[in-house]
């Protein structure tokens, strides 16, 4: 197949990717295209993968770091132009099903973040979590708004909440994620979310009830214990009813979400340049640690029930 196409160009200029990082893409696209056996070994991989459906992510992504030693090219910058490549298959299915080419440009907006996230961290255009878009290519993962979106099964013993839903074993809820997106958390924002998510699933819930569950570092109760009161983190916990919450073994395990390249220094030489970064800096110095919440929504259409 030809790499460097017009459609690869196109679509990382939709998204404003960073110029290092169009320019690191672009050039080892278009070594696939010189370097006839590099390309068809690359293809191998891509079409193994997408064809006839989506499947094996993790095996592909294996043959692509294998190439990227064989061939003496960053795993991370390998794995991003796997996904680039898939990209416009994926694209046509989402025509082809019917679902729509403003969805798709809409949900793979995530390969941007993920690049961000890889630069920060890692210091090389790329992504370190490629297999995060297994959803994405199979079309179960959706972004609406600034969440993103997926079809699941509740696995806990059954329990009500407070406003009255109950929660059994097997039952269907939406499972959704936070990206990166730098967009913030306001009201506005998430709302508008929940509503166009629910158009979406609303079919789902015979009772016109959708029930939206996350699982987030976000979600720590802890939060409120330390973190800064006008951040939206906390006006976004308030959506939920937090059910379980678990708290690290050590440390912070998403440190690197909040402190980039930097999560690994000892905690008293953290970057303390902003709000959040200050108050995970002093609470990890005084000997806390990390964690996380999981936690539910029932949406009505227009507004949270409680």
């Amino acid at each position: 197949m030809k790499h460097n196409t017009q459609f690869i160009q196109d679509f990382m200029k939709h998204y404003d990717y960073p110029e290092e990082a169009i320019k690191e893409f672009t050039r080892l696209l278009q070594r696939l295209d010189d370097e006839e056996k590099f390309g068809n070994e690359f293809d191998i991989f891509v079409n193994g993968y997408m064809y006839p459906e989506a499947d094996g992510l993790r095996e592909a992504l294996e043959g692509v770091d294998a190439l990227g030693i064989k061939y003496e090219e960053n795993e991370c910058t390998m794995e991003f132009v796997f996904l680039l490549l898939c990209a416009p298959i994926l694209r046509e299915r989402y025509i082809e099903k019917g679902i729509g080419e403003k969805l798709f440009w809409e949900s793979a907006s995530d390969f941007k973040y993920k690049l961000i996230e890889c630069i920060k961290c890692e210091e090389v255009p790329g992504t370190f979590v490629a297999g995060w878009n297994d959803g994405l290519f199979k079309m179960e993962r959706f972004t609406f708004g600034r969440f993103q979106y997926e079809e699941s099964e509740f696995e806990r013993d059954e329990y009500k909440l407070k406003c009255g839903k109950v929660l059994k074993p097997g039952d269907t809820y939406i499972n959704f994620h936070i990206p990166s997106s730098g967009v913030p958390l306001s009201d506005e924002v998430r709302l508008d979310s929940y509503k166009k998510a629910y158009e979406n699933y609303k079919h789902l819930f015979p009772d016109g009830l959708v029930v939206f569950g996350c699982h987030s570092w976000l979600l720590y109760p802890k939060h409120r214990e330390f973190l800064p009161k006008n951040l939206n983190i906390l006006r976004f916990m308030d959506d939920f009813e937090i059910i379980e919450s678990d708290e690290n073994d050590e440390g912070f395990s998403n440190g690197w979400r909040v402190f980039d390249k930097y999560s690994d220094l000892p905690y008293d030489q953290l970057p303390q340049d902003t709000a959040l970064r200050k108050a995970y800096a002093q609470w990890l110095i005084s000997g806390h640690k990390g964690g996380n919440g999981y936690g539910f929504i029932v949406f009505d259409g227009e507004k949270i029930l409680r």
